[in-house]
């Protein structure tokens, strides 16, 4: 009966924490709570702008995540909900196809909430956790950059006070320029904007200032106490809906069905890429494990309740997390308050931000876009590897161009080239004895190695699998061909050899072959055991023999001189 009643806490990692609350925590939770509820409110409603979607929405795809993840979510103090790195995605499924429509725009970020909590959900009890790491740092760079800068541009029509039709961020970039030279600009708006982006980004290193919360509050009062609503045309918030959001599916039309799967995949990888590194920095600093698989599951119940309860796709916080930090929060019970906080406002005050600008919500989100930039990093990476820097690049590119669904597609894909064209292409070399250092290597590398008269040492740097087989071959064979003795032994060294699959099994035969009508005997040392018991499933074992298998390549050269 324990063993079940733990195995099923096990899925709910929260809920076992604050079944071991301790009292001395509360104080600070609490204390916690009520300052990010500061926080979370601006910046819930101006990432719901940002994405498309009514303001409220932001505010209910904070209260349910913050209530769902303090039961299924393994980290005590990482605070979910709407997202900067979310919003170009986001954004780029909901405004083509809602139409303008508010009610439309909330069914398909619902959606998206579903199939991504739905995907992360399922991927999570695969134990697919490691699936992001896939992803090489990068080329998490070049798509974070690319949904920086889209998120920006997207943001900034709003700034300026005027509005544009969204074809993509380049082409929005034109078009706000347009605008800009049209005379369209609100400069009571833009000034209000720019006010809040400074604040924000002067207060931003502060831990005792919040500056978001100074400069929302700042701007929402100067715009009621001089009326700039109504003199200046600067358009604003408005009153919020009174009451907490209620159950409700999201229906969606056929014709959206595969944007919004799409789209929600794609929320599904950004937002645990940017969860799990989050989640693995604070657990290492308050010295607990986190399970990153509990973690996907986690992150995956938040998104499938809030697109329940017409919120949008929800991640980690990277800016809002340290200020729960910074307050002294101990456990998920910190965001429970932030969140309860923020219903209370809704039952409440509804109307207590009716006069926040438009302008300085864009300021919020672009602000945090801001900080999504990584430059730093990629210069070191442009010094010791250009290649990858350049990977970076197109990344950045394709997100630029195409827009963010189909540029995080393309730094998918150029993610598995990377990973493939290792293995694909790899490093092999002929090994000989250099004088005066302990075992064979490279003779590239030392030349004035001793090569051994008629046996060849062959080093193979990677798995053995169907996209290299052949070159496999091509190069043992050529390895043979500039030998500078007539061969009579070829030994691989296969040590780096992880894997054999059935095309590189026949390859070997075939090697085994054009070798033996040669006069040449091919052995292999330091072949895994795991790599062994393939090669006897696929009868190549039985058909070379346990004498052309040896521990060390010592044991391979010692048999080779016995021999000779």
């Amino acid at each position: 009966m324990i063993s079940h009643e733990v195995e099923w806490l096990r899925w709910m990692p929260g809920l076992s924490i604050l079944l071991r609350y301790e009292t001395a925590w509360l104080g600070h939770d609490i204390v916690a709570g009520l300052v990010l509820a500061t926080m979370l409110v601006p910046v819930g409603i101006a990432y719901a702008v940002a994405s498309g979607l009514p303001g409220i929405c932001g505010l209910y795809a904070t209260i349910v995540p913050l209530l769902i993840y303090a039961v299924f979510g393994p980290s005590r103090i990482l605070v979910l909900g709407p997202d900067s790195a979310l919003a170009a995605v986001i954004l780029g499924v909901v405004l083509p196809l809602s139409g303008g429509d508010p009610q439309r725009a909330v069914a398909l970020g619902g959606m998206m909430a579903l199939v991504s909590g739905t995907v992360l959900i399922l991927a999570g009890l695969a134990r697919l956790g490691f699936v992001t790491e896939l992803l090489s740092k990068p080329i998490r760079y070049g798509y974070m950059n690319g949904i920086a800068l889209a998120v920006l541009i997207s943001q900034l029509p709003k700034l300026f006070g005027f509005s544009v039709e969204s074809t993509g961020p380049l082409r929005d970039l034109w078009a706000i320029g347009g605008a800009i030279l049209a005379g369209r600009t609100n400069w009571v708006a833009l000034a209000i904007g720019l006010g809040t982006l400074a604040t924000i980004l002067l207060l931003r290193g502060s831990r005792r200032v919040p500056g978001i919360l100074v400069a929302v509050v700042g701007a929402t009062v100067l715009v009621g106490l001089f009326d700039l609503a109504e003199r200046h045309n600067v358009s604003i918030l408005g009153s919020l809906p009174q009451g907490l959001p209620g159950f409700a599916i999201p229906w969606i039309g056929v014709g959206d069905i595969v944007p919004v799967l799409i789209g929600g995949c794609a929320v599904a990888m950004v937002s645990f890429a940017d969860t799990s590194v989050l989640s693995r920095a604070y657990a290492a600093r308050t010295r607990t494990t986190v399970d990153p698989n509990q973690e996907m599951a986690g992150l995956g119940a938040a998104n499938l309740a809030t697109g329940f309860f017409q919120g949008f796709p929800i991640s980690s916080s990277s800016s809002r997390t340290p200020v729960a930090e910074a307050a002294g929060a101990r456990t998920q019970l910190t965001g429970i308050v932030g969140a309860l906080a923020i219903a209370l406002l809704l039952l409440v005050a509804p109307d207590l931000l009716r006069n926040l600008p438009t302008s300085a919500l864009a300021a919020v989100v672009i602000a945090s876009a801001i900080g999504l930039f990584e430059v730093a990093d990629l210069k070191r990476i442009y010094q010791i590897q250009r290649w990858e820097f350049w990977l970076s690049v197109a990344c950045f590119v394709g997100v630029a161009v195409f827009g963010a669904i189909p540029g995080i597609g393309l730094a998918i894909v150029i993610a598995i080239i990377e990973f493939l064209w290792d293995g694909w292409r790899p490093y092999s070399a002929v090994l000989g004895r250099p004088a005066g250092v302990e075992g064979y290597h490279d003779v590239t590398r030392y030349p004035e190695a001793r090569r051994i008269p008629g046996l060849v040492l062959f080093r193979w740097d990677a798995p053995l699998f169907f996209a290299n087989a052949e070159l496999f071959c091509e190069r043992v064979l050529a390895a043979v061909a500039e030998s500078p003795t007539p061969v009579r032994c070829v030994v691989v060294a296969a040590a780096p050899v992880t894997s054999v699959d059935v095309t590189a099994a026949d390859a070997l035969t075939e090697l085994d072959d054009a070798l033996l009508a040669q006069g040449i005997e091919l052995r292999f040392a330091e072949l895994k055991d795991p790599v062994k018991d393939k090669l006897r499933r696929f009868g190549l074992f039985d058909r070379f023999g346990e004498t052309r298998f040896f521990p060390t390549i010592d044991a391979a050269v010692s048999r080779y001189h016995g021999a000779t």
